[in-house]
C-alpha cells in the first residue's frame, strides 16, 4: 500500500518598508493579477531554501539585490484552498540595494 503524504506549496513574500511606508509593485507581463499592486514574492525551487528563493524573486521581480544577513522571517500563514495548502512566508529587509 502507497501512502500519500501530505503537501503544502511554500511561497515567500518581501514587504519593503522605507520612511514608515510600505512599499508595493504593480504587476505587470505575468499573466496573473497583472495590474495589481502586490509584495514581491514566489515559489520555492525544488533546491532552495527560503532565504535563497526570496533573493531570487526579489532580483527577478523588481531589481532589488538582497543579503541574506538583511533578511528576518516576520510572520508565517497558512492558507487552505479547496484544492491545495498553501504555506506562505513573510520577510523584511532591513537594507537593500538596487541591481
Amino acid at each position: 500500500m502507497v501512502k500519500t503524504r501530505f503537501k503544502v506549496i511554500p511561497t515567500v513574500y518581501l514587504v519593503l518598508v522605507k520612511e514608515n511606508r510600505v512599499l508595493l509593485s504593480r504587476r505587470r507581463n505575468t499573466g496573473f493579477h497583472d495590474g495589481e499592486f502586490s509584495f514581491p514574492a514566489g515559489h520555492l525551487k525544488p533546491d532552495e531554501t527560503l532565504i535563497q528563493a526570496m533573493i531570487r524573486e526579489t532580483r527577478e521581480e523588481i531589481g532589488i539585490k538582497l543579503s541574506p544577513k538583511n533578511l528576518r522571517l516576520v510572520h508565517v500563514m497558512h492558507r487552505k484552498e479547496p484544492n491545495e495548502n498553501r504555506v506562505n512566508f513573510f520577510f523584511i529587509a532591513k537594507e537593500c540595494a538596487l541591481s
